[in-house]
């Protein structure tokens, strides 16, 4: 949610960035991107919850696997005549198993969120200090530009920084109501 906020913010102020580069004398706006997603997953506990997550929905998805087997094994030891008149329960079975699937994919992306919510804000925390302490004035998500000088993407030093324990004690949602 809040990295849709931050991507919704960043496409408002792309078009502004553009005039206040006009309004300034001495050369202008200092304008960076960071590529927020990458960098979430590309640390050390972004890759982390991925494996975690991904453990846990090979192992989910097995057993719906399982569990479809069966179903297809009742299928083929039933006569004909009592395959119809199961027919419905085997049916009612497959709409379990689909929507245990469906809970599945909903409890996993749960997950993820609530595993990556700290990730995100200690990137946006890293991010805040990079462009304090390099003199940027504006950080847009890298998914809203078209183009983009290499020099001016901050991903991978964001990874880098989380990566070594950089990490500002404060975290964006706490520094920007100030």
């Amino acid at each position: 949610m809040k990295l849709r906020a931050l991507l919704f913010a960043t496409a408002l102020l792309v078009p502004f960035a553009g005039s206040a580069l006009a309004d300034q004398p001495t050369g202008g706006m200092r304008v960076a991107v960071v590529d927020v997603q990458r960098a979430m997953m590309q640390t050390e506990d972004g890759l982390r919850v991925q494996a975690t997550l991904k453990k846990e929905f090979d192992k989910k998805q097995a057993d719906l696997q399982k569990q479809k087997e069966d179903i297809d094994k009742q299928a083929k030891v039933l006569s004909k005549d009592a395959y119809e008149k199961k027919l419905g329960d085997l049916q009612k079975q497959m709409m379990e198993l689909q929507s245990l699937f469906v809970d599945y994919n909903k409890e996993l992306e749960k997950q993820q969120k609530e595993t990556t919510e700290p990730i995100f804000e200690k990137i946006m925390a890293i991010v805040k200090r990079i462009a304090t302490t390099e003199n940027f004035d504006i950080v847009v998500d890298k998914t809203t530009v078209a183009y983009v000088r290499t020099d001016l993407d901050l991903t991978d030093k964001a990874i880098q920084m989380y990566n070594s324990g950089q990490i500002p004690a404060t975290t964006p949602a706490a520094s920007s109501s100030k």
